[in-house]
């Protein structure tokens, strides 16, 4: 049912964790994938591996740099010459706590939003022109539960990347819908990912697990299977939506 061969995704943050299941399964279904890293060129390196050299083009590019989107879209086009699908991924989640030096708190607040939103709209500009060009292409973009429902409050500035990103998409959902370019937002709560099974040796799976009700991280194998559905424009009505996947521990 989900075919993407003849398509070319661009994946950020594909190095590890979600991005890394996300391409190599969007790979599994055909898709030639563009590999972008900020600095873990090894891990990337592995994924690329299991992909195969021909279906995959590797790319860097650090986010927190203002040009950065621009170098990276342009470089990622090179390779086939037109990209289908676009998902924004990479994010960072540095704390900030508020009674913290005014240079840390600034610092802090300043490079997770350069990361997280205005990198992810440079990216969607680019493609929107693109998606236009050539009579359209998918946008789909990653927030988190905490969009919503708020975070603690050494990560307030994560919420607020996160809800704008959210804004962002149903914003390019319902401007460029004529231009046949769905926009969706894809939002976990935890994910079992590498830092996430960290933090649960650190501080006890517990800490994750108590509110939810299914008592367990998402499997990043779960995001990505989404983002593989959603990249295959199989549901072209739902652009705009949020598909929240976080085991019920919110619901909208």
């Amino acid at each position: 049912m989900i075919d993407l061969k003849g398509k070319v995704v661009l994946v950020t943050g594909s190095s590890r964790g979600i991005g890394a299941t996300t391409a190599l399964t969007l790979a599994q279904v055909g898709a030639a994938v563009i590999l972008h890293y900020g600095q873990s060129r090894s891990q990337v390196e592995a994924v690329a591996q299991r992909i195969g050299s021909e279906q995959c083009f590797k790319v860097q590019a650090d986010f927190a740099q203002p040009q950065a989107a621009l170098t990276l879209w342009q470089e990622a086009l090179s390779w086939r010459g037109h990209i289908d699908v676009l998902v924004n991924n990479a994010a960072i989640m540095p704390a900030a706590e508020v009674d913290q030096a005014w240079a840390d708190w600034s610092t802090a607040w300043q490079t997770t939003l350069q990361v997280n939103l205005i990198a992810v709209a440079d990216l969607c500009r680019l493609a929107i022109a693109h998606f236009r060009s050539r009579g359209g292409g998918i946008i789909i973009n990653l927030a988190s539960r905490a969009a919503f429902r708020g975070d603690g409050p050494e990560y307030m500035h994560y919420a607020a990347s996160k809800g704008g990103v959210v804004a962002l998409t149903r914003s390019i959902a319902r401007g460029f819908a004529k231009d046949h370019i769905l926009a969706f937002t894809v939002a976990p709560g935890f994910v079992h990912t590498d830092r996430i099974a960290e933090v649960m040796a650190e501080r006890g799976a517990d800490y994750v697990t108590q509110d939810i009700p299914l008592g367990q991280p998402v499997p990043p194998q779960e995001v990505a299977n989404l983002i593989a559905f959603l990249a295959a424009g199989l549901a072209p009505h739902a652009t705009g939506a949020t598909l929240d996947i976080n085991g019920a521990s919110y619901m909208r």
